[in-house]
């Protein structure tokens, strides 16, 4: 399917964070966000939502399938509502969370704790909303 670049944020909100809330949800659309307007490291060189998105093996909720299996939670399968919509017109403003930095990175960790570093050492913990943890670049990024 031929998503906007609005239609593909707000379905990719709905998708991996529709559960987590409003914070939760502006959270993830911030990560979006913030790897579309890096200029450095190995996301520079994406610079539409789109291709941000579907980079292969970023978002589990892009894929169609994972490990050989269907996917039933992808953004093909998303309903939206208005919510979903307004966050992804907000954060494609330009407007962030606060408390989040310039997170590139986040995951549910499935367990009360967030590792310190993720993807690996070049994303350094920086807050947890509701079951995600976010990840700021380090240093080593920029060398990604």
């Amino acid at each position: 399917m031929a998503y906007s670049d609005l239609e593909a944020l707000a379905r990719i909100i709905k998708c991996e964070a529709g559960g987590e809330g409003e914070n939760g949800m502006k959270a993830v659309a911030s990560v979006v966000m913030n790897r579309v307007n890096i200029t450095y490291g190995e996301y520079a060189k994406y610079k539409t939502v789109k291709q941000v998105i579907f980079q292969p093996r970023q978002f589990v909720c892009a894929m169609e399938t994972v490990g050989g299996t269907y996917n039933a939670q992808n953004i093909y399968n998303m309903s939206l509502e208005q919510i979903h919509w307004d966050i992804a017109e907000w954060a494609m403003a330009g407007h962030r969370l606060t408390n989040l930095g310039s997170a590139l990175w986040f995951f549910n960790p499935y367990s009360d704790t967030c590792k310190p570093n993720f993807p690996s050492a070049v994303g350094s913990f920086v807050v947890r909303i509701g079951d995600h943890c976010f990840y700021n670049p380090t240093a080593a990024y920029a060398d990604t």
